[in-house]
């Protein structure tokens, strides 16, 4: 299925060394033709680290997507009730988010986002990006395999010396796992062997 015409959400977590290939994907969405509703997490908008400055990560998002980021609960709230979304991308999906969307915890824009889409049958994507996917978030990863209408861009172990139990999308994966989200499919294969990467 294309994405031309459609409304996507597209939600940032704190993965911040992942963003540089996040935006890519973003511009490619938007050539295609669909309209983005950029989200983000406090984390995100709040947070001065190595990678950039949260205010200006957020500046930069809004002006690839074209509109204003929604950073709040209350934002994120009447994205369920409107019914905007055709579907909505968690890309990157940090760690912190995948458990506690795993535990039903609603404490960020992205994660009321996500659970207003999920009540509404609304596919939700997960590119993940977390350093203990191979530890204690492996029981998260299994229960999210098995929820309703979500779906996962394929993953694979990114720096499997030096991060064993780290875990990472494929990020040229994300518009095919969206297509395959549309038609309520996961794009397979899901675990991938992925090309090394340093360390960040």
């Amino acid at each position: 299925m294309t994405i031309r015409g459609k409304n996507i959400g597209f939600a940032l977590t704190g993965s911040h060394c992942t963003y540089e290939d996040i935006w890519p994907q973003i511009r490619k969405i938007r050539e295609l033709g669909a309209e983005i509703y950029p989200i983000a997490s406090q984390t995100v908008a709040e947070t001065t680290t190595r990678f950039g400055v949260g205010k200006e990560i957020i500046a930069y998002f809004s002006e690839l997507t074209g509109r204003p980021v929604i950073t709040t609960i209350v934002e994120a709230e009447p994205l369920g009730p409107a019914r905007i979304l055709d579907c909505l991308v968690v890309a990157p999906c940090t760690g912190n988010t995948l458990a506690k969307l795993a535990n039903a915890i609603t404490d960020t824009a992205v994660l009321m986002a996500a659970k207003t889409q999920l009540r509404n049958g609304i596919p939700v994507i997960l590119a993940i990006s977390t350093n203990d996917a191979l530890g204690l978030n492996a029981k998260n990863i299994g229960t999210l395999l098995n929820v309703q209408n979500l779906f996962f861009v394929p993953f694979g172990q990114d720096n499997p010396e030096a991060k064993p139990r780290s875990l990472v999308a494929d990020m040229e994966l994300l518009i095919p796992s969206i297509e395959c989200a549309l038609e309520n499919k996961q794009l397979q294969p899901v675990l991938i062997e992925r090309s090394v990467r340093a360390v960040k």
